[in-house]
């Protein structure tokens, strides 16, 4: 649940809303309170950006703590120090994980676990069968055990009416397994949801012109690397500007997206040449910073870049696929060297992520005919 807990990140330019929640990091043996961000683009912060699937890992080896041994060190910064005694935590790693995999949901307006389960009870009102009450049933021991008292937005009664409904007459509801339903409880539980149905139908609807879309897109992040040949299967390797990829603009052809970008910036013929021919993209760059810029150099790269990026995706079908294998998502672009072409764990501007968003946009573009 988002409550008030609300935060973003910049990607691209754009505000990525999220939210946070308290956990325990045990690195070295000590355990330490921090705040564990959640962001709608599928990326989770816990000491470090990571995505969902780095954050499980980092969950199931304890590194991201849901157990607290009795007598273990623990601590939150500039605040206090303190030896567990006698802990009793509430979550585990599958719970933790299906709660953050709901927040996710929740971030961009799509249906959670509880979305889910009323989904299924809507569907056992209007044909009242004993399949679809077991779907129900389903749906709800599906939703994160701390979560449940909040699926119907009821803190007077909280979740008794949905587990009652569930669990039909005779049945046993979740919460109190050794007492049967009986029909007056049942009776009521059904009145109640035939009323917030009544409720539901009557508050306003509004769909987007563009129609419904999701508010962010998932991220992929293209890690910094040195690529020193071309692969058979390179992945989002391919993605990176110093990939050897040659591309021919006019009569000259460059290695790399690399090559062509730093021997563009200089402004002498001879040192640009040296350029355009050094081994790899990263020498290129070592030689271009020792040589004199192009005047104006630092407000005309973007347009240089972009059409660098699309010379490479246009000459390189195979290349132009890897992109736009990404779908829509947010290309995070990891440059160690330059905070203005990388988002450097959001602390960057990221214009070569947008840009291979742009090319990815044209290239889909053109393969829909549309001009």
């Amino acid at each position: 649940m988002i409550g008030n807990r609300i935060t973003h990140r910049t990607a691209d330019g754009v505000r990525v809303p999220g939210t946070w929640r308290h956990a325990f990091i045990c690195n070295g043996g000590s355990y330490f309170l921090t705040d564990l961000f959640i962001y709608a683009d599928g990326l989770v912060d816990c000491w470090e950006l990571v995505t969902l699937d780095e954050f499980e890992k980092k969950l199931r080896s304890g590194w991201v703590a849901t157990t607290l041994p009795d007598g273990a060190r623990a601590s939150a910064h500039h605040l206090a120090s303190w030896t567990f005694g006698e802990p009793h935590a509430w979550s585990t790693p599958e719970l933790l994980l299906a709660e953050v995999r709901d927040t996710i949901d929740e971030l961009n307006g799509r249906p959670d676990s509880t979305g889910r389960c009323l989904a299924a009870v809507d569907v056992f009102m209007g044909d009242r069968t004993e399949d679809n009450r077991a779907a129900a049933l389903a749906a709800y021991l599906a939703i994160p055990e701390t979560m449940r008292h909040y699926a119907l937005g009821d803190m007077d009664r909280k979740d008794r009416p949905l587990q009652v409904l569930v669990a039909g007459p005779g049945g046993r509801a979740p919460d109190r397994p050794e007492e049967p339903v009986t029909q007056e409880e049942y009776e009521e539980a059904i009145a109640y949801f035939e009323e917030r149905a009544r409720w539901l139908a009557q508050a306003p609807s509004r769909v987007p012109a563009d129609g419904a879309v999701d508010s962010v897109a998932p991220a992929i992040k293209v890690y910094h690397s040195y690529p020193q040949r071309a692969l058979e299967h390179p992945g989002k390797r391919a993605l990176r500007n110093d990939y050897p990829a040659p591309i021919t603009l006019g009569d000259l052809t460059y290695p790399s997206v690399a090559h062509a970008y730093w021997a563009l910036s200089v402004a002498e013929p001879q040192a640009r040449a040296a350029v355009a021919t050094a081994e790899t993209g990263a020498k290129a760059r070592t030689l271009a910073a020792a040589a004199p810029r192009r005047e104006g150099w630092d407000r005309a790269r973007s347009a240089v870049m972009a059409r660098l990026l699309r010379a490479k995706y246009e000459q390189h079908p195979d290349l132009a696929e890897i992109l736009l294998s990404t779908g829509d998502a947010t290309v995070l672009y990891d440059d160690a060297d330059s905070g203005f072409w990388g988002d450097n764990g959001g602390r960057g501007r990221n214009w070569t992520g947008r840009l291979l968003e742009l090319v990815r946009s044209e290239l889909l573009a053109g393969q829909a005919h549309i001009d």
